[in-house]
């Protein structure tokens, strides 16, 4: 069975003339970032991977989960192909997982976290939020293979509050 738990970053700012790829957090999103993940915790098993887009917010926002759920910061594998918009991206990215590892937290963004967990999950989300966390479990030894899974949990910062 491979479990993934992907992770729309947390809400940017747009205050600075900066790239997209430099936008940092706004305090609301840091808050968010720490109600989901302290939540989210109790969702996860005792042992999974995190990977993360290397773009600003998605890295700030796995590295608040990263200190919340007791994860070393040194293991985050940055990768600068989850920084897609594009859900066939993202499931690329996903599917290239080693099999070895059962449990992935992927930190990434809009629109391919939508699409893809609308399309891979049992659960239709008609846009996944910023700091959103959503699990998805696959009925497969490889995930090269994944198919349809079963949407396990959803967790959006308005049903924490």
């Amino acid at each position: 069975m491979k479990n993934l738990f992907i992770v729309r970053h947390a809400k940017s700012s747009w205050e600075a003339p900066l790239r997209d790829f430099d936008r940092p957090l706004t305090q609301s999103g840091i808050k968010d970032a720490h109600l989901v993940s302290d939540e989210a915790k109790k969702s996860l098993p005792k042992s999974f991977v995190i990977w993360s887009s290397n773009a600003k917010r998605a890295s700030e926002t796995a590295l608040i989960f990263a200190q919340n759920v007791l994860y070393p910061i040194d293991n985050i594998l940055f990768r600068e192909d989850l920084y897609t918009f594009d859900e066939r991206d993202l499931q690329d990215v996903i599917q290239s997982c080693p099999d070895e590892i059962d449990n992935l937290i992927l930190f990434g963004h809009n629109e391919a976290i939508t699409n893809f967990v609308n399309t891979f999950g049992t659960v239709y989300i008609d846009n996944v939020p910023t700091s959103g966390f959503i699990a998805i479990s696959f009925e497969n030894t490889s995930w090269k293979s994944i198919k349809k899974g079963v949407t396990k949990a959803t967790i959006f910062p308005r049903d924490l509050r």
